[in-house]
């Protein structure tokens, strides 16, 4: 797991002593966030082999049973994952295929399982030509063998295979348009689901009759199975209608190409099979089980908060909407805190976790946590002794090499000083280039993990 790179620069952008300590705690409670999440420890704290038996929670499979063992999966924490089932497993393995994500193949050493880098946030032929080996793999799968899928955010772009009707660059098209939308995660997989043959609980139905054990690291607020990474192995409760209405809501039916506009038409219709739904008897062998979740996160964060003398609350881990909102009602508790010692007396600490989402209007560099940061910067803006830092778990925020950022009271007089306007930042979607003149972007790199966003406000 990657540590914060720049901290001793984060940490010298300080202008007061109390500052200093709000920022240090910030920090220091991100890091400890991002160690909980290890998906390499997060499998060998759950996966347990022992008597020729792998046992997971209350479930336990009979390895003497089972004539292959097959690995497939993908997403931003697979690379990981499938080193420690390699630990764990060993021999037991048959064979495997998983997607990592692009440019970290060097990371991770594997014998039995290929990794195969893929494409993430737009999919990529890559990824494209990983999946549909998976897919094979699955397929040719019986009922004497066990199929074991690592999951993690970041699937649904790194394990893309369209319908046979549509084209690479149709899927690609999509995900641009839902990713400037505003769209939540749960709306973007929603349609990328029913252009799937992959997706949409499509990878389980196709390895039946195998038993199918999926491990996940869930990257979705509330951590519902059938939106994470498109949920390959679980039954899916939308449907080409919730689809299209998505489309219509963003005002993106007329943008999508025409051969997607016709594949959600023909489903809706009853001329193309919905994805598997819950009645499903494919689900009968398959076994979900989540081993890492943003509140693991949050829980650690608050943790590291509450040693260092802080009184901490985690507010959610379901924080959703837009990012500037979000980063504005983070703002407006710090500011509560110092005028009346509610939720909770100083020094305090606020822990929140989810996933917002930014409405693309103008034509700046940034990303969520970015953005949500320097909205909050505006609302706490000559206050003392107080930090907001916010983060990707999975180390990249947006189109840039920032996990996220951190601010303090300072930070628009910073701004100033140098001759930045936050009010054009903000309005044109260009937080990196701000906070990046500042030094104050967080710097981890590709954490191999991804549990959604963390963000630590601390009032000293």
């Amino acid at each position: 797991m990657c540590p914060i790179t720049n901290k001793e620069t984060l940490l010298q952008n300080a202008r007061t002593p109390a500052d200093l300590t709000a920022r240090e705690a910030v920090l220091e409670a991100l890091e400890a966030a991002l160690l909980a999440i290890s998906p390499y420890q997060l499998i060998i704290d759950h996966v347990k082999v022992k008597d020729s038996k792998i046992v997971i929670d209350s479930e336990q499979f009979i390895l003497d049973h089972f004539k292959q063992i097959i690995v497939i999966g993908g997403g931003k924490a697979s690379g990981s994952m499938a080193e420690a089932l390699e630990h764990l497993l060993g021999n037991h393995i048959t064979s495997g295929l998983i997607n990592i994500f692009s440019g970290t193949l060097a990371k991770y050493g594997t014998k039995k399982v290929v990794l195969n880098e893929a494409g993430h946030p737009i999919p990529n032929a890559q990824g494209l030509e990983g999946a549909k080996r998976m897919l094979e793999l699955a397929k040719a799968a019986d009922q004497n063998d066990l199929v074991i899928c690592l999951i993690s955010g970041g699937g649904s772009a790194m394990m893309t295979l369209p319908r046979e009707e549509l084209t690479l660059e149709d899927k690609q098209m999509v995900t641009r348009l839902l990713l400037r939308s505003g769209a939540d995660i749960a709306e973007m997989n929603t349609v990328r689901k029913h252009l799937s043959e992959f997706k949409g609980g499509w990878l389980a139905k196709k390895a039946q009759p195998a038993t199918v054990l999926s491990l996940i690291l869930s990257d979705v607020v509330g951590d519902p199975l059938d939106s994470i990474a498109s949920g390959p192995t679980a039954p899916d409760p939308t449907t080409f209608r919730d689809a299209i209405d998505i489309l219509e809501k963003y005002k993106l039916w007329n943008e999508v190409p025409s051969r997607v506009r016709d594949i959600l038409k023909m489903g809706d219709d009853g001329h193309l099979p919905e994805t598997p739904k819950p009645n499903d008897t494919a689900f009968n062998t398959v076994h979900n089980v989540i081993i890492g979740s943003n509140r693991m996160a949050c829980l650690a964060a608050k943790t590291k908060l509450n040693k260092l003398g802080f009184n901490t609350n985690l507010l959610t881990s379901h924080l959703q909407g837009e990012a500037k909102e979000a980063g504005i009602f983070l703002a407006s508790i710090a500011n509560e805190i110092l005028s009346s010692g509610n939720p909770l007396p100083r020094p305090a600490a606020i822990v929140v976790g989810g996933e917002t989402t930014v409405t693309v209007k103008g034509n700046g560099i940034g990303g969520r946590n970015q953005e949500l940061v320097l909205s909050a910067a505006t609302r706490i803006n000559g206050k003392k002794g107080l930090s907001i830092g916010s983060i990707g778990t999975d180390g990249i925020d947006g189109p840039t090499e920032a996990a996220g950022a951190i601010v303090d009271g300072k930070t628009l007089m910073r701004g100033r000083e140098i001759g930045l306007d936050y009010k054009k930042a903000l309005s044109n979607n260009d937080s990196h280039t701000y906070l990046s003149a500042l030094g104050d972007l967080v710097i981890t790199g590709p954490t191999g993990s991804n549990v959604n966003d963390l963000a630590v406000l601390c009032v000293t």
